[in-house]
């Protein structure tokens, strides 16, 4: 157990040998690539390539790569204690692999005698490049690579035609560089895979995000069309119902509470209101300090538009009337008219879905001259709910911009037409 915990202290050791508190978790990444693959090339070069040349007879090739060897562990020890950039070490390391593979390869009489040495030039110059730097620094290294095996190939017929190495053991050999380079190889190729579905997911929860973000901003339908196409999105509505909703006396009540107070009793308010909304299919446009805008029969027409909006009306009067937000009681002004409207989106970057016309100004105007706890209607929303609701009169006023109107107050939806 305690030499298990050792062999762990010591691979993290060195797979955080040159790591930097302020590396980011892709830059810790690649240094501990580095450091591990570096040690144990050198490694396996030091305690089995290198002892088999010396074993059978070829020093100078065990000569060249126990060298390599030690000038491997060299640079991933300046790398750590030093210097700490990976790139400059990778660069060091590729620009004197290949040579020392292709003096391996001479020295051992050439591309078939040399049992398959050439193939880890894959790892530091061509791998290590994909990893490190680039795709064009990965093919850069790899037309290098390529040149010097056939360069080897052709000088082949003018070299040694045997050497000291045992046929059994030189496909030993063989196999077993094919199988390591391979291994490296599929290594990279998980790495880049790995990165690859981590960026998909980050992506897919980025695009998740905003997908989220732009349907608190606009209309599911407006939003499809403004992923789809960058135009201009407008549209005329024949019929619509608009309702305002206003904290009665909520400059006073503003005055007396801390910003944070306010802006959480708003948000507890709003919040419950955004639900009734939701619950009865229609559309919020927009909240302007304490008003409250929300809309039927846009961005999808609907024959209901103004029955659908008296319901959520009726139920945002009950909703204030039988609880306290943050501790505080609200009553709401609540004015609704019903004509035709204009919908679009307005703007680039911090774009709003919004209605305009006469039948958007006039409801405004319902609930600013409306009263305390009532729902006031215009002549035009009253002619489409009187049959199903129960409405009284509310007099004749006068309405700025618009004159003299005769208005009505929402009191109840009929009993007859309840489930």
């Amino acid at each position: 157990m305690r030499i298990r915990e050792q062999s762990r202290q010591a691979f993290s050791a060195i797979r955080d040998f040159g790591a930097l508190p302020e590396d980011s978790e892709e830059v810790r990444l690649r240094k501990s690539i580095l450091s591990v693959a570096g040690l144990s090339t050198a490694l396996a070069l030091i305690f089995l390539f290198a002892p088999i040349y010396f074993v059978y007879d070829e020093p100078r090739t065990g000569l060249i790569y126990l060298g390599f060897a030690f000038f491997v562990i060299l640079n991933i020890l300046l790398f750590g204690l030093w210097h700490k950039s990976y790139r400059a070490t990778v660069l060091v390391l590729a620009c004197s692999s290949l040579p020392t593979h292709w003096l391996g390869a001479i020295e051992l009489g050439g591309f078939y005698n040399s049992h398959g040495v050439l193939l880890w030039g894959l790892f530091f110059p061509v791998l290590s490049a994909l990893i490190y730097f680039n795709l064009r620094s990965a093919i850069f290294w790899f037309v290098i690579y390529a040149g010097g095996i056939v360069a080897i190939i052709f000088l082949t017929p003018s070299l040694r035609e045997v050497n000291n190495i045992p046929p059994l053991v030189a496909q030993l050999l063989l196999a077993q560089n094919i199988l390591i380079s391979s291994a490296f190889a599929l290594g990279i190729m998980i790495y880049f895979v790995a990165q690859r579905d981590l960026a998909f997911s980050l992506l897919r929860g980025e695009q998740e995000k905003s997908e989220r973000l732009l349907l608190n901003i606009l209309p599911a339908d407006i939003a499809a069309l403004l992923k789809e196409d960058d135009q201009t999105i407008a549209e005329h509505y024949e019929g619509a119902s608009i309702l305002f909703a206003d904290v009665v006396d909520f400059t006073p009540m503003s005055a007396q509470l801390q910003p944070t107070e306010l802006v959480n009793l708003l948000n507890e308010l709003f919040s419950e209101l955004d639900q009734l909304v939701e619950v009865h299919g229609l559309e919020k446009i927009k909240t302007i300090g304490d008003a409250y805008m929300v809309a039927a029969g846009v961005p999808r027409p609907r024959r209901d538009h103004a029955h659908a909006l008296a319901r959520l009306a009726l139920d945002i009067r009950a909703l204030v009337s039988q609880r306290e937000f943050s501790g505080h009681k609200i009553t709401f002004r609540i004015g609704i008219n019903s004509g035709p409207v204009v919908a679009g989106v307005i703007g680039r970057k911090k774009f709003i879905y919004d209605l305009w016309g006469d039948a958007v100004n006039t409801a405004s105007r319902m609930e600013s001259h409306g009263q305390p706890n009532t729902i006031q209607i215009t002549e035009t929303s009253y002619n489409l709910l009187h049959r199903d609701f129960v409405c009284e009169s509310g007099g004749t006023i006068e309405v700025k911009g618009k004159g003299a109107m005769p208005v009505w107050y929402l009191m109840a939806e009929n009993p007859a037409n309840l489930p």
